[in-house]
């Protein structure tokens, strides 16, 4: 079988193709990027007097996806040098390519003739063994590759992408019956290890599963709520995060999706499903008078910027207004208030899912019918799109970001009660669930003499077979013995191997997750030390969840200030610093494991770190002077030792350069949009390690951690080891900060802000350079902070900040 996937073709420079072509580049592979060639001379072609066997115009259509991807937002390419990988071409005159590729996935019109045409032509060139898939939505597999030849067939398959690609973890592999099975495995590998895909096997059948699911939930719920006087900002409250779905919530979705994309799948899937009684809700009359008369009106969402909701200019400035389902007019409504919403929202998911269920009012009528609707389908399409439960949830929490899957929720609700309430409504239930409860099994997930197991149709309960490069920190967190130290903000864990970990877990008032750094996470922190020394030979810092961590918690920093407690903010300021001193004190190697949003005091406690292993989807930043302050928990020194420090080492000719971008990255606030951008603005060090599958970072970190140890790792050396540039290369700083205000970029606050930023990063007024320990940086750092925490305008942005969650210019 492969050893890897080293050269990949797509065929198919569309949004899709070209956006699948990205993220193999992403993920390093030399990809070739294949479209038709045109038949006729674009006007512009024509007016340049070009002809039809021009490499430029035979290539146009390519270059187009091409340029179209490159250009759009959010980006498909983690990084700018992630395009290097990739080679554009056409069909006629690079077809040798596909034989130089292992994977070739096609990705063209969704038309059967052309995609099997394709085929024949694919399997002329391919080499022996190369894997073919196809990113096809609607059309079967199997009659893809029909009349194709047995090699051909034994490497084929459907590999369904989600949109886009970078972003969305699901991919649903689709084999054929003649499909090799250790294809199937050996795809599936690649694509959760090099790709960071959440794999689920699917069965050959229209729309797969997450689609089949999501489509037929979604035209549900636009009937109901029009039939039943609902309004967009109701349903989109009710369908959203209170039932543990994305913030879009139906219509916000829609509107993203596309309301002509909705029109099409909803009319491609009652054609492709005549056996599927639920399909009709897709030709209801509720739902196609709206949709219908949206389509007609080019009411399309986000691309023409009316939808279910239209921006409007109101004499209060911006608004978006959204559409009554009733009249279809556009208008301002009321922000929707349920009694039972109120009574619940701050619950946990499952119970408020029960508390909402339960309900008597209309929200409560409105989300039982929402859950029910949704889990009598995901149990009716069983075993059709799969045997396995658990692969519907995957699906839909991989593939539209839902918190739980149908299953999950139904376990939430209690199976027995939920199926006799819907039987109740006349809801029938498939037989295979009549033999589950015949059984005995009162849930579809168990733990089984310490195994965990999931109920699979057919095969009664199953073991979930754990993933050795998966450590999922709430499970570790129910064994014995694993909890060294916790309180309400962090705790220190064993994960195994003599590996320790320290994770985060602190909420805001509303309950969210955010994983900020305050006195409960300092105290951990400081506590770890002596039993790391002691007991272990290695220590992470990681956490699970939505974020690694939002930084400080700017509440303690915003009283302090108003109540003139310098002392106080001086020594929160000195904890969060120590980190690092703390951490080269240990005579065991620190890996941090950010992911996703690493800001501020989070930042600077993976910078801390002796070694970073990053999530390849890392957002880190600095953003401290959007609330008039400066980092000043190590971040500034941090850049200085990882930007400035190496090039002047290397007496750099340039260095006034790396000065400079040090300093804008921290004065305008750069958040790095993935770890690869991170590594640019020197967050992460050249040795620093990227992982492509978020899910498996936490046993990097610990494996890199081991790795550290067998190579005989030993603290890093801190004396005279950071750049002081002083006043001439501080100079220079302040003479581009006053031509940005002069140029009315800046408030006269910024200019005060950034002047501190300088005077830091430049290590003050320094007649001349000189190397110093870093405690030299960081006694700057702290003074900046305190001066500039005393400004008014300083602790109104940080108040506005609280209030609002937006950052205040003034």
């Amino acid at each position: 079988m492969h050893k890897t996937i080293r050269r990949a073709a797509v065929i198919g420079a569309g949004t899709m193709g070209a956006a699948i072509a990205a993220h193999l580049a992403n993920a390093g592979i030399l990809t070739y990027l294949l479209d038709i060639v045109p038949t006729a001379l674009s006007p512009k072609e024509a007016a340049a007097g070009l002809t039809l066997d021009r490499p430029e115009v035979r290539n146009r259509i390519v270059n187009e996806g091409y340029e179209r991807m490159r250009t759009a937002k959010p980006a498909n390419l983690m990084h700018e040098e992630a395009a290097k990988w990739l080679r554009v071409g056409n069909l006629e005159d690079h077809t040798a390519w596909l034989g130089e590729a292992d994977w070739i996935i096609e990705a063209v019109v969704e038309r059967l003739d052309i995609k099997q045409a394709l085929m024949a032509r694919i399997e002329a060139v391919r080499k022996p063994g190369s894997i073919v898939s196809s990113n096809t939505s609607g059309l079967p597999i199997h009659a893809i590759a029909a009349g194709r030849g047995a090699d051909f067939q034994a490497h084929f398959l459907g590999t369904h992408f989600f949109n886009p690609p970078r972003y969305m973890k699901l991919l649903e592999v689709i084999p054929t019956a003649a499909t090799d099975p250790a294809v199937t495995a050996f795809l599936t590998a690649f694509a959760q290890e090099a790709l960071g895909k959440g794999v689920v096997i699917a069965n050959d059948t229209p729309n797969f599963i997450g689609n089949r699911l999501a489509f037929i939930v979604a035209g549900q719920t636009i009937d109901y709520a029009i039939r039943n006087g609902f309004t967009v900002p109701e349903v989109d409250l009710l369908t959203g995060p209170l039932i543990g779905r994305p913030k879009t919530g139906t219509f916000r979705l829609a509107d993203l999706v596309g309301i002509d994309v909705l029109a099409q799948v909803a009319a491609n899937l009652y054609d492709l499903l005549p056996h599927d009684p639920q399909r009709e809700i897709l030709k209801s009359p509720a739902f196609a008078r709206v949709i219908g008369q949206m389509v007609e009106r080019n009411w399309l969402g986000n691309k023409t910027k009316v939808g279910f909701s239209k921006e409007v200019r109101t004499a209060e400035g911006k608004d978006f207004w959204p559409l009554n389902l009733e009249t279809l007019t556009h208008e301002a409504m009321p922000k929707p208030r349920f009694d039972s919403v109120g009574a619940l929202r701050a619950k946990p998911l499952p119970e408020r899912l029960r508390g909402l269920a339960a309900a008597t009012d209309r929200a409560g009528e409105f989300v039982w019918f929402t859950l029910s609707r949704t889990l009598h389908y995901a149990a009716a399409i069983l075993p059709e799109v799969t045997n396995d439960p658990a692969a519907v949830d995957q699906a839909m929490k991989w593939g539209f970001t839902w918190e739980v899957g149908p299953f999950e929720v139904w376990d939430m609700l209690g199976v027995a009660a939920t199926a006799t309430r819907m039987a109740a409504e006349g809801l029938t239930l498939p037989a295979w669930m009549g033999e589950m409860q015949a059984a005995g099994a009162e849930t579809f997930y168990r733990t089984h003499q310490g195994k965990a197991q999931r109920w699979v149709v057919g095969q009664g309960y199953q073991d979930i077979r754990p993933d050795p490069k998966i450590i999922l920190l709430p499970e570790l967190k129910k064994q014995a013995n694993r909890v060294i130290l916790e309180n309400a903000g962090a705790a220190l864990l064993d994960i195994g191997d003599g590996v320790a970990l320290i994770e985060f877990h602190t909420t805001t008032p509303n309950g969210r997750v955010m994983n900020m750094l305050d006195l409960d996470v300092l105290k951990i922190m400081e506590e770890t030390v002596a039993r790391v020394e002691r007991e272990f030979v290695g220590l992470v810092i990681g956490s699970q969840g939505e974020m690694f961590s939002a930084g400080a918690n700017i509440f303690l920093i915003a009283v302090n200030a108003q109540q003139g407690n310098w002392k106080m903010l001086d020594a929160l300021a000195r904890q969060l610093q120590g980190l690092r001193g703390v951490f080269t004190g240990l005579s065991v190697p620190v890996v941090a494991a950010p992911f996703n949003l690493t800001l501020g005091g989070g930042a600077e406690v993976a910078m801390a770190a002796d070694r970073i292993v990053a999530a390849a989807e890392t957002y880190m930043g600095l953003p401290e002077v959007g609330v008039g302050i400066l980092p000043a928990g190590g971040g500034t020194k941090e850049l200085v030792r990882r930007v400035i420090s190496p090039a002047a080492r290397l007496d750099h000719p340039g260095i006034k350069r790396y000065i400079q971008e040090a300093a804008l990255t921290i004065a305008t606030a750069k958040i790095a949009t993935s770890a690869a951008e991170a590594r640019d603005l020197g967050f992460l060090t050249p040795c620093d390690r990227i992982v492509m599958n978020g899910d498996h970072l936490i046993a990097e970190a610990k494996a890199e951690a081991l790795a550290m140890v067998a190579t005989g790792y030993r603290p890093t050396a801190v004396a005279k080891n950071c750049y002081a540039a002083g006043r001439d290369a501080l100079a220079t700083l302040r003479v581009y900060i006053h031509l940005q205000r002069q140029a009315g970029y800046i408030s006269d606050h910024d200019v005060k802000v950034a002047n501190k930023v300088a005077y830091v990063i430049c290590g003050g007024e320094l007649s001349q350079p000189q190397w110093v320990d870093e405690q030299y940086f960081l006694d700057l750092e702290r003074e900046a902070l305190l001066s500039l925490a005393g400004e008014p305008l300083t602790q109104a942005r940080l108040w506005h900040m609280l209030q609002t969650g937006q950052p205040l210019r003034n």
